[in-house]
């Protein structure tokens, strides 16, 4: 508790400093209030932006407070533009902790001292962030590799950390005007799942884990391979990658690497990930990449720090897909569409309306190079839309438009030139004819097939069983309709083109038996 007490004197401390209730008066509910505070806060010089002040408070409050404006930064639909655009600059700029602890904590993670693990060690780290930090080393069999060790004491100043987010959160909600549309409450709730997946290095490596499996055999992305015998909750050890950062364009120049191959390598990636994985890796800044010159990887992408990752249903695919795709033919009116079919916007909204909205934010970029555009710029006008039409913003998507803003950047850097319409098109309507086209339904029925072989014969038996029984069993009855009627929808569902192509659901039936006992014929 005493401890708990002095962190909040300094929170206040700080927030006095900074003139943090400055910029907190000026939406307070009470306009009285907000005149006394002000008239109380004569004696301090406040003449910067608060943008500025707020992100300088936070990172004199610590990790922690920078995490939280790094995630702040992302909710441009919450935050206004010139604070959103301020917090985007903070950074991981923490100082490393003592070696001597990372021993500690090597040796209690995996059971035995650096020294008998490895062949090598280096004590002194190459990186160090809000939640680890990073030494090299090198295994008995002479491979080199990364070893990343969580701070000690991490999960107890997080849970202290965060209560006190609750506490504020909860009085900015009653006290400012806003409060309740910028829901303070739950986006400290997010922060906190967020911060607390971050805090299991285990779930950081089995993400790059997958990534690497995604993206094998490519000849576009690199991911660490991750050594599971010296992982653990607080300590994990990887493949150690070699490259040149993306930020240091000179030294890519030297080297030789095609920037403008490199961006649109960049745009691919990016769709891949969405679109046909469902699975990105949503902290894409220049920090996390590299950029290999080693001769038989020369000009690859490597991921690094995989401890956000974003992950998509089939719906949520679909729908993104079906908007990029209309975004890109300046078909406004199917985005509208789309959205209100999808229920994320209200069923009474009129889509006359909505798609001249749109089009009003979207139409000013085409046939624009990068460098005369910002997706930062486009998201905010669309979320101002959306808040004017009642739109949800959908919590799985932040992430994705934190991803967008980090590849805006990434592509000023590498090509401000790079067409991103032409380049992203074809490989968008490639994708959606896998998915509707002949391909994509050869490829639902074969992973359906075994599904359907072991239920569509019960068919016959369970309509018998209910039409029989009817008298008897009305409940069972309408149970057993039930299930046969949803079975029928999902094959109406799976066989569109089997259907529209003259067969009916019947023939649906029968093609999904024969592909069944062909497959497993085939041994596929």
């Amino acid at each position: 508790m005493f401890f708990r007490f002095l962190r909040l004197f300094k929170i206040a401390r700080v927030v006095v400093k900074y003139g943090l209730d400055d910029i907190a008066v000026s939406g307070l509910a009470s306009p009285r209030l907000a005149r006394l505070i002000a008239a109380l806060s004569f004696w301090r010089d406040i003449s910067a932006p608060r943008g500025k002040r707020l992100r300088m408070a936070l990172e004199e409050l610590g990790p922690i407070f920078v995490k939280f404006g790094q995630v702040l930064s992302t909710r441009r639909d919450l935050m206004p533009p010139d604070i959103a655009a301020e917090l985007a600059l903070l950074q991981d700029r923490v100082p490393p902790f003592d070696s001597a602890l990372a021993v500690r904590q090597i040796e209690k993670a995996l059971g035995a001292h650096p020294d008998e693990l490895f062949a090598e060690f280096e004590r002194e780290p190459v990186a160090s962030a809000s939640i680890a930090q990073v030494h090299f080393a090198r295994l008995r069999d002479g491979t080199a590799v990364a070893v990343k060790v969580l701070r000690p004491g991490m999960k107890r100043s997080i849970e202290e950390d965060i209560a006190l987010m609750k506490v504020a959160a909860g009085m900015v909600e009653r006290l400012w005007a806003d409060g309740r549309r910028l829901k303070p409450r739950e986006v400290v709730g997010e922060f906190d799942k967020y911060l607390h997946d971050e805090l299991d290095l285990m779930r950081e490596a089995a993400n790059a884990s997958q990534l690497r499996r995604n993206f094998t055999g490519s000849d576009l992305l690199l991911v660490p391979e991750m050594f599971w015998d010296y992982c653990s909750t607080s300590v994990i050890v990887m493949e150690r990658m070699r490259g040149i950062p993306i930020s240091q364009i000179d030294r890519l120049v030297a080297e030789g690497v095609d920037l403008k191959k490199l961006s649109r390598d960049g745009v691919e990636i990016f769709f891949t990930q969405v679109f046909r994985d469902g699975f990105f890796h949503a902290d894409m800044h220049p920090g996390n990449i590299l950029v290999s010159v080693e001769p038989e990887t020369f000009g690859r992408y490597i991921a690094l720090d995989f401890g956000i990752v974003g992950t998509l249903t089939d719906f949520d695919k679909d729908y993104l897909s079906q908007n990029f795709l209309a975004f890109f033919r300046r078909d406004y009116k199917r985005v509208a569409e789309a959205h209100i079919e999808s229920g994320w916007a209200p069923k009474d909204t009129r889509v006359d309306e909505l798609e001249s909205a749109v089009r009003a934010c979207c139409e000013p970029i085409f046939d624009r190079p990068l460098r005369d555009i910002s997706f930062g710029q486009v998201l905010l006008r669309l979320f101002q839309t959306s808040r004017r039409f009642n739109v949800e913003v959908q919590p799985q998507l932040v992430l994705l438009q934190k991803t967008l803003l980090n590849i805006e950047g990434l592509g000023r850097q590498l090509d401000p030139d790079l067409d991103l319409w032409k380049t992203a098109k074809p490989y968008l309507e490639r994708w959606m004819q896998e998915q509707i086209g002949w391909r994509g339904m050869i490829a639902k029925l074969k992973e359906e097939a075994p599904h359907y072989n072991k239920v569509l014969p019960q068919l016959p038996r369970l309509v018998h069983q209910a039409l029989t029984g009817a008298s008897e069993r009305p409940q069972e009855t309408v149970d057993l309709l039930r299930k046969v009627l949803d079975e029928q929808r999902r094959t109406n569902r799976l066989l569109t083109f089997g259907v529209y192509f003259g067969g009916g659901i019947a023939a649906g039936i029968v093609i999904a038996q024969m592909f069944a006992r062909w497959a497993q014929f085939m041994h596929w």
